[in-house]
């Protein structure tokens, strides 16, 4: 059995054209345990309750944004080894350190396209099939 048939993914997005468009990469990819969050404050409830693999966030959501979910996964045991890939619209240097001190696993820019998702995906977690 692959990676992708037995990984377990949650998709942070508050826009939910983006949310589609992750989910259907990820449908693509083989990637079929996938749950989604409107966003970050849903997310580390759902996250806590029931842990994941890998959590795809975006960076920029009302509330609770997607650094801040990092951190507030990596301060409670039964989140911190997540796996995290935030996604943002610009990745700047200080918003990459940011992440990096709270062990952000890898980051992609958007737009992106299927290939460049699994290929920072498979970073985190290995070769996908």
């Amino acid at each position: 059995m692959s990676i992708a048939e037995k990984i377990r993914v949650m998709v942070v997005d508050d826009t939910s054209v983006s949310r589609a468009l992750i989910v259907d990469a990820l449908d693509q990819m083989g990637v079929r345990g996938v749950v989604i969050a409107k966003d970050g404050a849903v997310a580390l409830q759902a996250l806590v309750a029931q842990p994941v693999h890998l959590v795809i966030s975006d960076m920029n959501m009302p509330g609770l944004d997607g650094l801040s979910l990092l951190k507030r996964l990596r301060e409670n045991k039964a989140t911190a080894r997540i796996g995290f890939i935030l996604i943002t619209g610009s990745a700047d240097k200080t918003l990459i350190d940011r992440g990096r001190q709270y062990a952000l696993n890898n980051y992609i820019t958007k737009p992106f396209t299927v290939a460049q998702l699994r290929a920072t995906i498979e970073a985190v977690v290995g070769k996908l099939s």
